[in-house]
């Protein structure tokens, strides 16, 4: 009855319900599960295993792409299933069990996970879980809306589960590109010279005899929860337009720019949708997700093409991208995330990466995973990937968090995640700055000026004062440096 999604006719027989499958995990096991940002995450698994957690000890080390959708990182985690979770997480059940310690959570790169399993520096996935939309004649399996670190997982697992979910559309077959590296030494380079390039094949190629089960499913991704782009972004959206057309008249980029990469979350993909309103044309991305402003700029015809490692998009942009897959497949290619993310791609191509700080400092240091410097929000994701690698490393924050009680500028982070070696554009709702080619003292207060809240910049401007007069190449008064993050632990505002 699922010959048009199971092709392989003898692999019928492993149709069982998530339950059964489910038997096949044991207690202390390493799981790897599709799934990035909320989207191509197995479903039916999850509750399978949560409903066994609460009846028997079964505790496991779970690996995804990055973020499950459907509140299965926080059930599993109230369920007391998660014994050690990563790469990436953003559940708010979940990262409260992380900051008890009741959860061991590993913040890595998305491109590392992969490499790490295939090192054996991290212990090997014992079992995988991989949603899919069909599976061929020969046994591969075809992903739904992520590939993420699935390849990795089904080539490296004693045994695989397939989640088939009858509500992926078929025309999802050949939008992707499959490509994974050799083992080390001597490894051949990547060989992808454009966003658009297919290196690879478009399904999973494994032995069909490791499938050892298949749940037929038939549950949603569940929509991306940004928000709408407000007055804020959309004024961050303004800066960036204005500084890529100033580059462009400068000689250094052209009207096409290059390749884009957006971050996760509201403000990134606020700051994308602005481009909708630009002069650029025939532009491309080779990001880690694609959100509602890569389809919006598909639909104005100014982006040519999109490469990413998933696509997670609100209820009714999803409805939208399946009624037309057709027009949309041709423009998009998805890959494995350490080949997204790859720093000897993001090298090569010169991708303009555009991510989200929590803070950052009068120096160019940013935070973008540790509230407070201890309290893990989501994780590093790829930021660091595309930071570090990129032609231009651009990061974006609204200058006040709490009503005001917060300002996203500090005199200096209280976690680093992207030292200021790693960082070139730093913009908020009031301004840019251009931190290219300039020393420490002379980022301050270009950085103050330009991406304070006005209500803070006093604040700065006499920390900065008075730490010129300790000297030093990056002047700082020590015993007040994390003065303000701790203000605010003990008064709930940063303001002196």
């Amino acid at each position: 009855m699922y010959g048009d999604r199971i092709r392989h006719s003898a692999l019928t027989a492993k149709v069982m319900s998530a339950q059964q499958a489910a038997q096949l995990i044991k207690n202390g096991m390493t799981v790897g599960m599709s799934g990035f940002t909320r989207a191509g995450d197995a479903k039916a698994l999850p509750q399978a295993l949560i409903e066994r957690a609460r009846k028997e000890s079964l505790r496991l080390t779970l690996i995804t792409g990055a973020s499950l959708g459907n509140d299965s990182d926080g059930l599993m985690a109230n369920a007391g299933l998660l014994a050690r979770r990563l790469p990436f997480q953003a559940d708010a059940a979940l990262r409260r069990k992380i900051n008890t310690g009741e959860v061991m959570f590993i913040d890595q790169h998305l491109s590392e996970t992969a490499e790490q399993l295939r090192s054996g520096s991290l212990a090997p996935i014992d079992v995988a879980v991989i949603e899919a939309a069909a599976i061929t004649e020969t046994g591969a399996i075809v992903p739904t809306m992520s590939v993420g670190n699935s390849a990795s997982f089904a080539s490296q697992a004693r045994q695989i589960i397939v989640e088939l979910n009858l509500t992926a559309p078929l025309a999802l077959e050949g939008l992707h590109d499959i490509y994974l590296p050799a083992n080390r030494p001597r490894r051949e380079p990547i060989p992808l010279l454009g966003s658009g390039d297919r290196i690879g094949s478009t399904a999973i190629q494994i032995d069909p005899s490791r499938i050892a089960a298949i749940v037929i499913t038939e549950h949603m991704d569940s929509p991306s929860n940004a928000g709408a782009p407000d007055a804020e972004t959309d004024a961050i959206a303004g800066h960036v337009i204005t500084f890529l057309e100033g580059e462009v008249k400068a000689g250094r980029l052209t009207e096409e720019l290059l390749p884009l990469q957006a971050g996760i979350g509201t403000i990134a993909n606020a700051v994308l949708h602005g481009l909708t309103k630009s002069s650029f044309r025939n532009l491309t991305m080779f990001s880690e997700v694609l959100q509602d402003s890569a389809i919006e700029l598909l639909d104005s015809g100014q982006l040519a093409l999109a490469s990413a490692s998933s696509i997670t998009l609100s209820a009714r942009v999803h409805e939208r991208f399946l009624r037309d897959i057709e027009r949309y497949r041709h423009k998009i290619v998805l890959r494995p995330q350490e080949i997204s993310n790859h720093p000897e791609v993001v090298r090569r191509l010169g991708i303009i990466a555009l991510n989200t700080a929590l803070e950052f400092d009068l120096y160019g240091n940013v935070n973008s995973t540790h509230v407070g410097g201890t309290r893990m929000m989501n994780g590093i994701g790829g930021s660091g990937d595309f930071a570090r690698n990129a032609h231009l490393s651009i990061f974006v924050s609204k200058s006040e968090a709490k009503d005001g009680a917060i300002s996203s500028v500090v005199p200096m982070v209280a976690h680093v995640d992207h030292t200021e070696h790693d960082v070139d554009i730093l913009v908020t709702e009031w301004g840019l700055a251009d931190l290219r080619g300039l020393a420490p003292r002379e980022r301050a207060p270009l950085i103050i000026d330009n991406c304070a809240h006005p209500d803070y910049r006093q604040q700065l401007r006499a920390y900065f004062e008075e730490a010129l007069l300790r000297g030093g190449h990056t002047p700082h008064v020590l015993e007040k440096a994390l003065s303000w993050h701790s203000r605010y632990d003990e008064l709930k505002t940063m303001r002196a």
